[in-house]
């Protein structure tokens, strides 16, 4: 087979979510299958993250804008080298390209009602460009994979498609995430404390970031060790804007805002934070959650959308709409070592089931299946 797999995003310095699954995937492709041909669309970038092999081909595209690439550079670089299938591979495509289409939709939360706008530029108009995209495209896919049975059925539903036109493939999480020694040089470059809270925000509303801050809060106001917030991918500025819209200036003290995390500095601070929180309002799966059990850190997850199905039963989940609720998991965690010994020993068993080279065997069969 050749097989076309768009990864527009992969060598850009500052990568999220959708760019990881990407390249993690491919570099297991890379490794398992030795028979097929790739070719990989990417926008040049800084970060040269995936290198060439005998049978993957990296091309790069170059065009201005986002939707440039996708609608015009791309459709026009595929169709001229002709390969059995396109997969793309965040959310979005190509309106019109000659080749079977195989679509990675992540999640549908652009067509459900919003909790607020996002208050970045960027993402805001990234919800538009997805809302006028998927619709247009969903009947020229001859799959469409999504990354959990929860995202699954949500968008067969919402989006009226036949049973075995989707299918769910989850994801996994990268090996360099594991349990091991404190790196206090890595620790500090963050945050001062050795023992500290450690929460992935973002602008995102989904996020739920200011009742994180409402919990945190009401933690810092019956805890004995009164642990130290370390906040990723928040600015000052925005902070600053949710404790005063929540009259809660007073424990700016005790957070650190870094802003953007390196995904190789994450190990290090997954391993020296007493506890991760994650009780986002929506998660399609939430790569993070796995991303701490594999560091041996207790997470406390939000009991909403894929993240019970992917934490598992034994997870500590809280009721993300609930800052109570969310301040009582952090304290129960720090005043029962029993039970968070539990959560430890719950966590490093449940990401065993799993794995990028999962994923890319899953993959594998669903692009013999297409062509």
């Amino acid at each position: 087979m050749r097989i076309a797999i768009e990864a527009q995003r992969i060598f850009r310095p500052n990568k999220h979510g959708m760019d990881f699954v990407a390249l993690e995937t491919i570099r297991e492709l890379q490794k398992i299958d030795k028979e097929n041909e790739y070719f990989i669309f990417v926008s040049p970038g800084e970060d040269r993250c995936l290198e060439s092999t005998e049978n993957v081909h990296i091309i790069e595209l170059k065009c201005p804008t986002y939707p440039l690439w996708e609608q015009y550079a791309l459709p026009k670089a595929v169709n001229k080298l002709k390969p059995d299938l396109l997969h793309c591979t965040s959310n979005t495509a190509p309106i019109r390209t000659a080749v079977p289409l195989v679509l990675t939709l992540h999640d549908i939360i652009f067509l459900e009602k919003r909790q607020s706008s996002n208050k970045s530029w960027y993402q805001e108009m990234g919800w538009h460009y997805r809302r006028l995209v998927v619709p247009r495209i969903l009947q020229k896919c001859r799959k469409i994979i999504t990354v959990s049975k929860f995202e699954c059925n949500r968008i067969r539903e919402a989006l009226k498609l036949p049973q075995e036109q989707i299918t769910a493939v989850y994801n996994g999480y990268s090996q360099h995430f594991r349990v091991k020694a404190k790196e206090p040089s890595i620790i500090r470059k963050y945050i001062s404390a050795d023992d500290y809270l450690f929460f992935l925000g973002n602008t995102d509303p989904k996020k739920n970031s200011p009742r994180v801050l409402e919990a945190y809060y009401l933690y810092l106001q019956r805890s004995k060790k009164k642990r130290q917030l370390l906040i990723a991918d928040l600015k000052e500025e925005v902070i600053d804007g949710i404790l005063k819209e929540l009259q809660l200036e007073e424990i700016k003290p005790y957070l650190s805002f870094p802003g953007y995390i390196s995904n190789q500095d994450l190990a290090a601070l997954y391993n020296g934070a007493f506890a991760f929180l994650y009780p986002s309002l929506r998660e399609s799966f939430g790569i993070p959650m796995l991303e701490a059990m594999a560091c041996g850190t207790p997470i406390i997850a939000g009991n909403t959308s894929a993240m019970p199905e992917v934490a598992g039963e034994g997870a500590l989940l809280a009721d993300s709409y609930s800052a109570e609720d969310i301040a009582q998991k952090i304290l129960q965690l720090e005043e029962d070592d029993s039970f968070y010994q539990k959560q430890v020993d719950y966590g490093l068993e449940r990401v065993k089931l799993f794995s990028w080279r999962k994923t890319a065997e899953e993959l594998l069969k669903i692009y013999k299946e297409v062509v």
